[in-house]
């Protein structure tokens, strides 16, 4: 470990104090929001999946073909949902997945990570979330994955709304 800080700034407002992160955790709660455009999500859905051994596996068998890193993962009885930032073999993932169900693939989208210590655990924290973005047509969410990051993707159009009402919400900040 090279033990290097890392200071994060506020894209929205650059005078601002900004984040450091370093090696000890600091106090719990949220610490930063990012956003990581030109997300491509793809929806698998098939009855074949409910109660279905495997199905999930060959899903993930055709990104690994591809050497396409998945970047959030949903799931429900008979649908999967994920993210990918390099979509150089769309066509051919696409084509290959609908050999398992229904694809749905929606373009232009944006990762929006709240990041900090402990933040899953962090009291009112999905209420202040989902207060804040009340108005912003949410496409998935990853929580629980980590207790530092609560992820939601967007429509890439709203990524300044989304990050203005984030911080606001989350950090009282205008």
């Amino acid at each position: 470990m090279y033990n290097v800080p890392v200071k994060l700034l506020n894209t929205m407002q650059p005078e601002a104090k900004g984040t450091l992160i370093t090696r000890e955790a600091g106090s719990t709660g949220v610490k930063a929001v990012a956003a990581k455009d030109n997300i491509t999500a793809i929806k698998i859905k098939s009855s074949r999946m409910l109660l279905a051994y495997g199905f999930l596996r060959k899903v993930f068998e055709v990104f690994e073909k591809y050497r396409t890193s998945i970047d959030m993962i949903t799931t429900s009885e008979v649908a999967v949902s994920v993210t990918i930032d390099e979509d150089q073999y769309l066509a051919e993932i696409t084509r290959e997945l609908e050999a398992l169900g229904t694809v749905e693939v929606d373009r232009n989208q944006t990762i929006i990570s709240i990041v900090g210590n402990e933040i899953t655990d962090t009291k009112d924290i999905m209420h202040h979330l989902f207060e804040s973005m009340l108005n912003i047509p949410v496409r998935m969410i990853s929580y629980g994955g980590s207790h530092h990051n609560i992820s939601v993707l967007v429509p890439g159009e709203y990524k300044v709304q989304t990050l203005q009402v984030l911080n606001k919400g989350l950090f009282n900040l205008d």
